[in-house]
């Protein structure tokens, strides 16, 4: 070995283990004197400490603290971030310029996986995190097909690497139709989980020994079975009563993993719903029909499926330039019934656990997705501090603070140029 090759290999031993001591050492924070919503059963707890370590919750209330950094929350409210879902964030830039959407193609079906145009660099994550969300469930818009694709998991860092589980669940549309009979798209699901039941039974008794590649199931057949198998939920957006019901049918008779989004009909059927476990995604802010299938439609719908014991996620479904307001969706649904703690536990727990997330709560072992508050993040008025994705603290600046410093900066220059 050569005087040169032993000098790059002691250089490259004292990097390796530079950097590891810099992995081992990760600064810790403690959040003090913190009104801490922990989403879990545990409730709220005043005064306390949260202790975080390498984007990971790693005490609450120890009996000796021990941080490298300390931020006095002198009160203010610790929640869970709050997570969004079933909109096109990172699709779809500006809805009028057809260039910037990518949340639809006449061609989606149920293999259409949107997550591949995915950009994280969208101004309307930075607004979204000002509403105090960190995390967002992605769907397309779809298609000519019932089958809309599959849907992601994103943090909100704006990082490369923010998408944290791609094809995580079949999303599926349906209702009334502008052309046609709304029974055919609830047939075409029907008619694509019995041919793909049969497909599996089939396959179990063949040998599967004697299988060759031409027996290799489709890239279709394969995301049905996952979601007979209960392995990814299937998510419909219907409203109508009588189309909830055929889920629920559906459900007994296949045992899937059924999630309903919209269900302005849900009200009706609120018994149903709870006997057979399927939780509704709802924007608290439906108010009024805007079709023959939302005729019920009501700020105290989120409210009433609670308390019949449906699990209830609070979300805005569709333009994902109207996240930031989730929160304020939430506060009409307290101001209109639901229990405030409930609520709090539609942005955060509960959507966590509809979606099979990590996420939504604090507790020990969670990852550090955390919002420091003004005030009370269901009032108007309140705005964020400081949050924090798994322990890394993010920018609260958005492009619209970019916009209102850029034309209140007093220049000698003409309008246009500021």
């Amino acid at each position: 070995m050569t005087l040169f090759t032993q000098s790059a290999l002691a250089l490259s031993l004292s990097l390796s283990v530079a950097l590891s001591a810099n992995v081992a050492q990760a600064e810790s924070l403690a959040i003090i004197n913190a009104t801490v919503h922990t989403a879990t059963e545990s409730g709220v707890l005043n005064n306390a400490t949260v202790v975080i370590e390498n984007g990971t919750i790693t005490a609450i209330n120890p009996q000796s603290l021990q941080a490298d950094k300390t931020i006095d929350a002198k009160g203010a409210m610790l929640t869970p971030g709050f997570i969004a879902a079933m909109n096109d964030m990172g699709l779809v830039e500006v809805g009028a310029v057809a260039t910037s959407r990518d949340a639809s193609d006449k061609e989606a079906d149920i293999t259409f996986d949107p997550s591949l145009a995915f950009n994280p660099k969208t101004t309307t994550i930075p607004f979204a995190r000002k509403g105090g969300i960190t995390r967002n469930i992605v769907t397309s818009n779809g298609g000519e097909s019932i089958f809309a694709g599959q849907t992601f998991v994103v943090d909100l860092t704006g990082d490369f690497d923010s998408v944290i589980a791609s094809n995580t669940g079949l999303f599926v549309q349906l209702g009334a139709t502008d052309e046609g009979s709304r029974a055919m798209g609830m047939q075409q699901l029907i008619h694509q989980l019995e041919d793909a039941q049969k497909a599996f039974t089939q396959a179990k008794k063949a040998n599967q020994s004697d299988k060759d590649d031409s027996d290799e199931p489709s890239r279709e057949d394969s995301i049905i079975s996952a979601v007979l198998a209960g392995e990814k939920p299937l998510i419909v957006a219907v409203d109508r009563a009588s189309d909830i019901m055929h889920l629920i049918k559906l459900k007994q008779v296949y045992n899937l993993d059924v999630v309903i989004v919209n269900g302005a009909d849900a009200v009706l059927v609120t018994e149903q719903l709870v006997q057979a476990s399927i939780p509704v995604v709802i924007d608290a802010m439906r108010n009024l029909p805007d079709s023959f299938d939302s005729l019920h439609n009501s700020l105290n719908n989120a409210g009433q499926l609670a308390k019949a014991g449906v699990k209830v996620a609070i979300a805005l479904p569709g333009d994902s330039h109207s996240i930031y307001a989730l929160r304020y969706s939430a506060g009409n649904a307290v101001a209109n019934g639901m229990d405030y703690n409930t609520a709090m536990a539609a942005v955060t727990a509960n959507i966590a656990d509809i979606f099979h997330l990590d996420s939504g709560r604090i507790a020990v072992g969670k990852p550090a997705d955390l919002v420091l508050w003004s005030g009370d993040p269901f009032e108007f008025s309140s705005k964020v501090q400081k949050m924090w994705i798994a322990g890394e603290e993010q920018s609260l600046q958005s492009r619209q603070d970019e916009l209102r410093d850029r034309y209140q900066h007093k220049t000698d220059m003409p309008a246009a140029y500021r």
